[in-house]
């Protein structure tokens, strides 16, 4: 169970690094049909916004797999990190939906994405440390 807890924590991180990368995608894409003369209105869309909207749900879903795996193994501190990575998901989905009225929260919606892969990025080495050997006296 220590190797799924690792992996599925290693999937939390890569789709972090994914969902940076499609963000940057889309605003890129933004300025490019803006400047291209496209009309950017309420119902404009591109390939980055809905992967990273879609993509959240993921790693929503991920979250929870970890916090269950983590009670099913033996990682040293593995149930509070997969719980703050919940907890900071749950967070990120708060922060999403209230930075569309407040869009300088937009930045706390950022960095908090980035302490998740942090978060994850802790909890795959704790997984990857070999447990320590019982000692008989």
């Amino acid at each position: 169970m220590r190797n799924v807890y690792r992996v599925t924590a290693m999937l939390i991180a890569l789709a972090v690094g994914l969902q940076v990368a499609s963000i940057a995608l889309a605003g890129f894409t933004v300025a490019k049909d803006a400047n291209d003369g496209a009309a950017i209105g309420a119902d404009y869309t591109n390939f980055g916004q809905n992967y990273h909207s879609m993509a959240g749900m993921v790693i929503g879903l991920l979250a929870l797999v970890l916090l269950v795996v983590s009670f099913l193994t033996d990682v040293p501190r593995g149930r509070v990190l997969a719980g703050v990575i919940v907890g900071l998901v749950a967070l990120q989905f708060v922060l999403a939906t209230v930075s569309f009225g407040l869009p300088a929260l937009g930045v706390l919606h950022g960095l908090n994405g980035l302490a998740i892969g942090a978060m994850a990025g802790t909890a795959i080495g704790r997984a990857a440390t070999p447990r320590p050997l019982a000692t008989s006296a």
